[in-house]
């Protein structure tokens, strides 16, 4: 009996690396990233003899000048320090929040770190823990900043400053922490009147613009509040469009910023908010997105 060696399929390499700026460029293990030998290899990746560079794990590949790295699609959250980031409180402890924010471990989010009501100026006292409920609860979504690493490799959190508040009048998005690009803001007001709020550990807040907001004047006592503001149906639905938006995007695995949700969500328009759950909508309406930031 006469055996045939099959030889393996070679995988297609990549005279340069190329990477759309509303795309996210996928590989998988064994996958030749580049063959230009001008290029670095970052985490997620290792070379051959002749130096090509080739993926370690299935991910997208991110450029920092000449390193190349993988960062795998299914992954936790890597905070770095002044990341935005979007979380749920999931336990009051003793002077201190902890708040799931996608991360391998809960952040933790200190009673020093937060504002006072009225904007005072102080130490927290016994009477402040005693009441730390009013501020934050289980199940309540804020945003924050990453302020410092512990020992533990725990992220500590802070809400100072007015933008750093609970969340309400709006809808909660998760998507792959990959897909979040990183603006000079992550705070976004879009043309149709609702705000986004785009953190970088993929979790996402779509909501009404805050109408109590006018400047640094403003009391931070409506920063814990619970209840929602008056929401009208228009706003509702522009509400929910952005949010399937989002999803349609994340479906597609492609990079998220206001550029790109503003482009879909004009592209959406044509369909109801329901329709934009079915495929065929989706691929047409990030399609249409995907063309105009490349013309543009």
């Amino acid at each position: 009996m006469e055996l045939t060696i099959l030889s393996p399929v070679p995988t297609p390499k990549t005279d340069r690396m190329e990477i759309d700026d509303e795309l996210v460029h996928l590989v998988n293990p064994g996958e030749t990233v580049t063959t230009d030998q001008q290029f670095m290899r970052g985490h997620g990746t290792y070379t051959d003899g002749e130096g090509t560079v080739i993926s370690s794990v299935a991910g997208a590949v991110e450029r920092v000048n000449k390193l190349l790295s993988v960062r795998p699609l299914k992954t936790r959250y890597t905070a770095e320090i002044g990341d935005i980031v979007v979380g749920r409180i999931t336990e009051v402890a003793m002077r201190r929040w902890k708040v799931d924010t996608n991360a391998r471990q809960d952040a933790n989010l200190l009673l020093s770190s937060v504002s006072l009501p009225g904007g005072v100026q102080r130490r927290k006292n016994e009477a402040d823990e005693l009441q730390m409920r009013q501020f934050f609860a289980e199940g309540d979504v804020l945003v924050a900043e990453v302020q410092a690493f512990y020992g533990d490799g725990t992220m500590g959190l802070h809400t100072r400053g007015f933008k750093f508040c609970k969340l309400r009048n709006g809808s909660f998005v998760c998507v792959p922490p990959v897909l979040v690009q990183r603006c000079k803001s992550q705070f976004h007001s879009l043309p149709c009147g609702i705000d986004v709020i785009l953190g970088l550990n993929g979790y996402i807040w779509v909501h009404k613009k805050f109408q109590t907001v006018e400047g640094d004047d403003t009391d931070p006592t409506v920063y814990y509040s619970s209840t929602n503001d008056d929401i009208s149906e228009e706003e509702r639905q522009d509400i929910a469009r952005i949010s399937n938006c989002i999803s349609a995007l994340a479906k597609q695995y492609m990079h998220i910023n206001d550029t790109i949700i503003v482009y879909t969500y004009e592209a959406s328009l044509e369909y109801t908010v329901k329709e934009l759950l079915k495929l065929d909508v989706i691929e047409s309406i990030t399609r249409e997105a995907s063309l105009r930031m490349r013309s543009n």
